[in-house]
């Protein structure tokens, strides 16, 4: 996707909260803003068009 495999995992490496949406580190268990644990992993692809 882009150039930089360092700026790359820096932008898709994370977990995103099903519940508020707020963006978590990659090895968080619960999400940082409402203490959910229903993290998925970033989406490392476009949604097809």
């Amino acid at each position: 996707m882009t150039r930089f495999p360092e700026a790359e995992s820096r932008l898709l490496n994370k977990k995103i909260c099903m519940k508020c949406g707020a963006s978590n580190a990659a090895k968080a268990e619960r999400c940082r803003r409402c203490r959910s644990t229903e993290l998925r992993i970033k989406a490392k692809e476009g949604r097809g068009q």
